[in-house]
């Protein structure tokens, strides 16, 4: 007699190897997801204000003649985007304000795509599908924010 296993084809021991891989997977507990997720958004961002940063006059050219938004003054527009840059970036690796960050940068995503650069769709809808998850789902457990909600449930 054989056992069950060497009965079983190799067919279906491949699915079932696939089968406990996708449990496996499932399994894996979003606070570990949102750490890369976090990070890189942030990273995004955070160069796009050191590009500006490194040469200030340029930054504002560029907001000046090939950026245009509608109703903000260039300068205005400069500050503003290289304020969130900054900032979101260092809230978004701390896991602090993670839903309303992801919210503005969302938003800002939104303003590129539309009015500056909108053939740049791919890039933006990677962009915006990870700011979602975060929007949705929040940093995860090793974040400033779930350390905050636990000690105000208290």
């Amino acid at each position: 007699m054989t056992p069950l296993s060497q009965s079983a084809t190799p067919q279906r021991r491949n699915e079932n190897r696939l089968i406990r891989l996708m449990q496996w997977f499932e399994r894996v507990p979003y606070t570990f997801l949102a750490i890369p997720l976090r990070i890189a958004v942030a990273t995004i961002f955070w160069n796009s204000a050191m590009t500006k940063l490194a040469n200030w006059d340029t930054a504002l050219e560029l907001f000046r003649e090939e950026y245009k938004l509608p109703l903000l003054p260039p300068e205005i527009a400069a500050y503003m985007a290289v304020s969130v840059e900054l900032t979101a970036p260092v809230l978004l690796v701390l896991g602090l304000a993670t839903r309303p960050v992801a919210l503005i940068l969302l938003g800002m995503t939104m303003v590129i795509e539309i009015f500056v650069y909108p053939l740049a769709w791919p890039t933006h809808i990677q962009w915006a599908a990870m700011l979602l998850v975060l929007l949705c789902r929040g940093a995860g457990n090793w974040s400033f924010d779930h350390f905050l909600s636990k000690r105000w449930i208290r």
